[in-house]
């Protein structure tokens, strides 16, 4: 199985989590996600100042600036694979 194969299948596993990740590991699971799928960040930031849930989701991603898109599924898959156990 290749890497974007794994980082599919770690993606719809952790949709099925037995326990409900913190917020922490959950923004950690976005932003890699995001890394791993798309890459670096580029939209704007959140417009609206109260919104607290974008502008760390949008915090969380931009965070991982210039970490390549395999490095980042690998961290991914080992955080998946963690939460599963």
């Amino acid at each position: 199985m290749g890497l974007k194969e794994e980082f599919e299948l770690a993606a719809a596993e952790s949709k099925s989590l037995g326990a409900k990740p913190s917020n922490e590991t959950l923004l950690q699971l976005y932003s890699l996600y995001k890394q791993g799928s798309i890459g670096d960040n580029t939209a704007e930031p959140p417009s609206n100042p109260f919104d607290f849930v974008a502008k760390a989701k949008f915090d969380a991603w931009s965070s991982l600036k210039g970490k390549s898109t395999e490095e980042a599924m690998n961290e991914y898959i080992n955080l998946v694979k963690k939460l599963k156990e």
